[in-house]
């Protein structure tokens, strides 16, 4: 496998020079900023390898599932497909008129695009993306403690395992605390979450014991990862509760949404969360949608940042970042893919 890191101002000069230097089948496995402002991009010309395990044996049967899930899945990664397809905004905006995009974001990124230059469509869009979307993943080992906000049905508990999950295996002990008490099975379904993942559960019946509750598990080492109730940030009432729960000491709030969402519907949510304090955003359900839409709204209209998505409602599914590039694929060429 070639693997090659390249620095550059921005996004669109960076995919340039992996276009020039490695050819079209060259497929992006990383990128971040730089301290500077630029940005560093790694590219590979082969399937995505992963470093030989460490010795040793995992802490539990569950670490070994979840090492070689992720393995298998980066093993499996399809390359990228030969060819291009050239820049044309009327099919860019018929392709985002397909995944439900809104219509404002839709010109903006179309426009975005064009100034870029770029011949190719994909490329065009990824840069116009990168220079919109804030992405974000989590420092598991300095991470002190998360509140999961969201609506109803977005799979937060499953997000809260996922993220135990991950913790885990960067070494940290994980206590799960249990703030939705009333919802029917929420507490016994975390439990199990925690069983599994040998990690501490306790219940928080107030905001009293939960900020205690998590006050004890920093001041411990350990990280705290709050389940809370479902509910609409859109209505300003229950939306003060939870802006006070996230200025518990220590604590980042994190949203969760769904991207089975409407796209409307999932920008406002994501703006909301926002307002009341989500720092991060973690999009649920990606392989379950076939329209994108949710997905770029949530991610580029907000000002919250991107942390993850999922795509697979089991913990070994595991947390993935989501490049400019890969959400470019998704809105550029997804539909026309799966209508092969």
């Amino acid at each position: 496998m070639q693997l090659r890191t390249f620095l550059a101002k921005d996004m669109k000069a960076a995919l340039v020079n992996v276009r020039a230097e490695m050819g079209p089948e060259a497929v992006i496995v990383g990128s971040e900023r730089t301290k500077g402002g630029g940005v560093m991009v790694r590219a590979a010309l082969e399937a995505v390898e992963t470093p030989a395990p460490e010795t040793g044996e995992p802490a539990n049967a569950f670490d070994a599932e979840y090492r070689n899930t992720l393995i298998r899945r980066l093993r499996e990664k399809p390359a990228a497909k030969p060819g291009r397809r050239r820049f044309d905004r009327s099919e860019l905006l018929a392709s985002f008129a397909r995944h439900r995009l809104p219509d404002a974001l839709g010109h903006m990124l179309a426009e975005a695009s064009a100034k870029t230059n770029l011949s190719d469509m994909t490329l065009a869009l990824a840069a116009a993306i990168d220079a919109r979307m804030k992405s974000a993943p989590i420092d598991f080992v300095e991470a002190k403690a998360f509140l999961l906000m969201g609506p109803n049905g977005v799979g937060k508990t499953a997000v809260a395992a996922k993220l135990a999950a991950h913790a885990k295996l960067a070494g940290r002990n994980v206590t799960l605390i249990a703030a939705d008490v009333a919802g029917a099975g929420a507490v016994a379904r975390l439990n199990a979450f925690a069983e599994h993942l040998d990690a501490a559960i306790v219940t928080a019946d107030s905001a009293f014991v939960l900020a205690t509750t998590t006050g004890d598990a920093v001041a411990q080492g350990t990280l705290a990862i709050i389940d809370t109730a479902g509910f609409d940030p859109r209505q300003p009432k229950i939306a003060a509760v939870y802006a006070a729960l996230s200025k518990i000491e220590s604590v980042e709030a994190v949203g969760v949404l769904s991207a089975l969402s409407d796209a409307e519907e999932a920008a406002e949510i994501a703006s909301a969360l926002s307002r009341i304090g989500a720092e991060r955003l973690i999009v649920t359900a990606v392989d379950l949608a076939r329209r994108a839409g949710a997905l770029a709204a949530a991610a580029m209209t907000s000002g919250v940042r991107l942390a993850y998505i999922t795509r697979s409602p089991f913990v070994a599914g595991g947390l993935e970042t989501l490049t400019a590039l890969a959400l470019s694929r998704l809105l550029s060429e997804g539909e026309q893919e799966s209508a092969q």
